[in-house]
């Protein structure tokens, strides 16, 4: 079926567009109305995960690591920025838009992660919640394990009382989380030089590495960039780009609110840490029961391993609540898919509770640590198949107008995007390294290394694709369009229903033009509506100057154009041309949106995969942009 964007379904349907955000009156109201959806993001950035990589870092390198938890603070601020922009400018949440702009075989793949991400999250989630539970009451860690699948109904109960009561609870037990870290951080005494010392860049001892990446995955969660997409488009704005732009600008200061607050909480887990753990030389507390046993006898007070306890059971629970909406975000979005809320938490938890079940009957409690900080890991690894499409859609002026994002920005989020790919590199490359030079060692890296080569390559397309249209403009050059050919026309046949009013034709100059031309009459028979002829023009002139072009390619394919029209014209079709410059896609979504037609002719390009990677398919992306419909000439006749 084929599907635009007018007919793409809403992010999160029950809620969208359910809190009203006003005009004119009080901005404080204004102000209040947009806040909420980023602090149910940011609950995500100080779950169970999150503990377990800060009390790693804490124990294990002092203070050292806090400027990965503010670089990652930056990033992430920056980049849930970005993803509210795109919910609030394009009305699509992430996984929408990377379904319309790639294709079934990608798409597939970045859902497979995306849900592999949200399954390492949810396993750090369970984990959290039953320790939390064993924490408080005793109760055996496996039990834990198995009773966090009920609580999916316990918190699904609380989304039919609206998105805002669903905040306001979430909001309340982060509030709880960060009073109870401000205690901890009080107990515990800090040498706050020693923490001012932390923010300077360093890798201060071996497996640094492994756990700074952990931490960014962590902090920077990928499937939180989906999330945060579709939550804006839970405030029902006014008509008109005046009420996008003060969204935006709204909710960047709402992210960065809510993610400071997580920056707090998160770098108090690790200061804790340092002053408890390493200072008495607990090194390696990596383990939130062992953090919790040892908390009391170090401090001097019962009191410290209580609050820790509570703090983790508000963290898990409020995390998990944003898993959900996460997870039926990334299957509704990448597949079109609608499940009912409480099968797909339930689906989620279970793939959680597999491994973490396994675990514990193989290797026992003490392996929670472990497991909770490779959790973290994949999701480090899995953000770049996140950040790279995020960059590029809010970078698109085409599709975002005004909305895009400037140059400037658009730097800092590259080298957000670079930062995160070379970090997971050399850990992917490090890793494999070991490997290999261990006993049997060569097959075992190579089992590793190929799916990493793969991913590598899938990353390469994500990163060039946008690109791909215009290296194939400079390698065909000036002499690109074949020479002109003459028009044979034998309109025939009848129609026996209403007919079209407006027909276009898009025509690439390939040499197949009166072909396409041919079968559009041959569709229409002994109807006669206005057509419109159509072509982009891809010159390196056109590209950069616009509409103000007037190359040499610009004149020749504007007079081409023009003499199909009057050979039209003479066979009494009224027949208009419109001449497009840059990306064909939205250059031709664009102009078919200013006339309107009923149907839209394109002449299919016969390329074959690694030519369809280079040059692209305007057919198969356009037919996702328009609300016409769209006929494809094939190469047989």
């Amino acid at each position: 079926m084929r599907e635009s964007r007018r007919t793409e379904r809403k992010s999160l349907p029950e809620v969208h567009g359910s809190v009203p955000v006003p005009e004119g009156g009080n901005p404080l109201k204004r102000v209040f109305a947009v806040a909420g959806p980023a602090y149910l993001v940011s609950v995500g950035y100080m779950d169970p995960g999150n503990w377990a990589t800060d009390l790693a870092a804490g124990s294990g390198f002092s203070y050292g690591l806090l400027w990965v938890l503010l670089l990652s603070n930056l990033m992430a601020v920056l980049l849930q920025s970005l993803s509210a922009r795109l919910g609030i400018a394009r009305g699509l949440d992430l996984a929408q838009a990377c379904r319309i702009e790639y294709g079934k075989g990608v798409t597939a793949v970045l859902y497979l992660l995306c849900e592999l991400a949200i399954t390492a999250c949810d396993l750090a989630e369970v984990l959290g919640s039953a320790i939390a539970l064993k924490l408080l009451f005793g109760l055996p860690l496996m039990w834990g394990v198995l009773l966090t699948a009920a609580d999916t109904f316990a918190l699904l109960f609380l989304s039919q009382f609206g998105i805002r009561k669903l905040e306001a609870v979430v909001l309340s037990m982060v509030t709880l989380v960060g009073g109870a870290f401000f205690l901890e951080v009080v107990l515990a005494r800090p040498d706050w030089a020693g923490v001012a010392s932390g923010f300077a860049p360093s890798l201060p001892g071996p497996g640094a590495l492994f756990v700074a990446i952990g931490m960014l995955g962590a902090t920077v969660m990928p499937h939180n960039l989906y999330l945060h997409s579709a939550l804006v488009q839970t405030r029902r704005l006014a008509e008109g780009a005046q009420a996008k732009r003060r969204a935006i600008r709204l909710n960047t200061l709402d992210s960065a609110a809510a993610l400071n607050m997580a920056f707090f909480v998160n770098s108090a887990i690790l200061v804790m840490a340092a002053a408890v753990f390493f200072r008495t030389g607990h090194h390696g507390v990596a383990d939130i029961q062992e953090a919790h046993a040892l908390l009391e006898p170090v401090l001097g007070s019962a009191l410290a391993p209580v609050v820790f306890a509570l703090a983790l059971l508000a963290s898990g629970q409020s995390s998990t609540l944003t898993g959900t909406l996460a997870g039926q975000i990334v299957m509704e979005g990448f597949l079109n898919l609608r499940l009912p809320p409480w099968v797909r938490r339930l689906l989620t938890r279970l793939a959680a509770i597999g491994p973490a079940v396994l675990v514990l009957a193989l290797y026992g409690e003490g392996a929670t640590g472990e497991l909770l900080v490779l959790s973290q890991v994949i999701l480090s690894l899995q953000l770049p198949f996140a950040i790279v499409p995020l960059v590029h859609f809010v970078s698109d002026r085409d599709a975002m107008g005004e909305f895009a994002v400037g140059r400037t920005v658009q730097a800092l989020a590259w080298l957000t995007a670079a930062v995160v790919v070379g970090l997971n590199g050399w850990l992917v490359w490090d890793t494999v390294a070991r490997w290999a030079a261990g006993p049997g060692g060569l097959w075992t890296a190579l089992g590793a290394g190929l799916p990493s080569a793969a991913l590598a390559g899938l990353l390469g397309y994500l990163t060039l694709k946008p690109y791909l249209p215009h290296l194939a403009g400079a390698v065909r050059g000036v002499g690109v369009h074949a020479p002109p050919s003459e028009l044979e026309f034998e309109p025939k046949g009848s129609f026996a229903v209403e007919p079209y009013a407006k027909v276009a034709i898009a025509l690439d100059f390939s040499g197949r033009d009166p072909e396409v031309i041919r079968e559009t009459l041959r569709l229409l028979g002994a109807q006669r509506p206005a057509l419109c002829l159509m072509h982009v023009v891809e010159s390196a002139a056109a590209r950069f100057l616009g509409a103000d072009s007037a190359d040499a390619e610009t004149q020749q394919d504007a007079a081409r154009l023009e003499r199909y029209a009057e050979e039209l014209r003479a066979l009494g079709f009224a027949v208009e041309t419109r001449l497009g410059v840059g990306k064909p896609v939205p250059e031709l979504t664009r102009l078919v949106g200013e006339f309107a037609p009923e149907v839209v002719v394109v002449g299919a390009h016969g390329h074959g995969f690694l030519k369809d990677l280079l040059f692209g398919s305007t057919a198969d992306a356009l037919r996702h942009r328009i609300a016409a419909s769209l006929f494809v000439v094939g190469r047989g006749r």
